[in-house]
């Protein structure tokens, strides 16, 4: 199955906002395995309302109640992870590209003994990195460029997000050697639509069906 990964270099990087106008674009399957904060609207909930009825979501495995990261708001929630029950959806209902949103960062721990990157490589989907381009992206995205790579995880590039900054885009494709599949800028007002078209205008959907 056609799928992808996607992550963010850290918290708020804009990745649910990216998995919505993905999911969009291409009418596949969204799916986010862990969600850590039940008040309010849950990514999951955002991005169907983001996707404006494109698409597929489908239900969390473990829903924590804590925004924190897993390991914590499991801990709090007494409840165990157990990362043998995270395995890819499958079946015919799931409609490619299957769109997998991470917790966080890649090494974000989802037990006391496991990072969400080891669980990533076990899946064997590549990644979409969402760096938005505020100031330490650098750092931020090299470093996880670097933990993805050493795990031997493909990565099919880099969804930046928010204001234009040329110098710190470049820089970081060049230096960490992956693509750039383009920026979404800060839509305002934010709905299905205008996250839509913000995403055709500055993505080509043929880099992800």
């Amino acid at each position: 199955m056609k799928g992808f990964i996607v992550t963010g270099t850290d918290t708020d990087a804009g990745k649910t906002i990216f998995a919505a106008a993905l999911l969009a674009a291409t009418g596949g399957t969204y799916w986010k395995p862990i969600q850590a904060g039940l008040e309010g609207e849950t990514d999951s909930m955002a991005v169907a309302r983001l996707a404006g009825g494109s698409g597929t979501v489908l239900p969390e495995v473990y829903r924590l109640t804590t925004p924190a990261s897993p390991h914590l708001a499991a801990q709090i929630d007494d409840v165990e992870i157990e990362p043998a029950k995270l395995h890819l959806p499958e079946g015919e209902g799931i409609r490619e590209p299957l769109i997998v949103e991470g917790a966080g960062g890649v090494l974000v721990p989802l037990t006391r003994s496991r990072l969400q990157v080891d669980l990533f490589a076990q899946w064997g989907l590549p990644a979409i990195i969402v760096s938005r381009t505020r100031l330490g992206t650098i750092n931020h995205t090299l470093l996880t460029i670097e933990a993805l790579k050493r795990r031997g995880i493909p990565i099919v590039g880099i969804a930046f997000s928010g204001e234009p900054n040329d110098d710190s885009e470049q820089t970081i494709c060049r230096i960490g050697n992956v693509a750039r599949l383009g920026r979404l800028p800060i839509v305002d007002p934010l709905d299905a639509g205008s996250l839509l078209l913000a995403f055709r205008e500055n993505f080509s959907v043929g880099d992800f069906v």
